[in-house]
């Protein structure tokens, strides 16, 4: 009985240890989240830039202006984070738009998240 109190009572500083590792493997979790976290952000906010992007560019469009990725363009800039057009291009009556914003993945680089959207006159 002496010699497992012993032992029981000497960890000699293991548990420590064991909880250093645990923080460490928990704060790596979570700096995972962060980094999931925003790139699922970027990607909301590129869908929601191209939708309006291209909503714009075919408003311009149906309007008979004679470049209606001018607007789509305008549009994306002005968003918050600025986007980028990454292509314009006219389907017969509707407008296709790709944009790109960029995404700060910390020691991951910078990373783009991309969208696409279609708008045009209804039938």
């Amino acid at each position: 009985m002496r010699a497992v109190r012993g032992v029981v009572a000497d960890d000699q500083g293991n548990a420590t240890v064991l909880g250093a590792f645990a923080i460490a493997a928990l704060a790596a979790v979570l700096v995972m989240v962060i980094f999931v976290g925003a790139a699922v952000l970027a990607r909301h906010r590129a869908q929601a830039a191209a939708d309006l992007s291209a909503l714009a560019a075919a408003a311009d469009h149906v309007a008979g202006n004679t470049d209606p990725c001018a607007a789509a363009r305008a549009v994306a800039a002005a968003q918050r984070p600025s986007t980028q057009v990454v292509s314009c291009r006219l389907d017969g009556e509707d407008v296709l738009v790709s944009v790109r914003v960029p995404v700060d993945l910390g020691s991951f680089g910078v990373r783009a998240a991309t969208a696409s959207a279609r708008a045009g006159p209804v039938e």
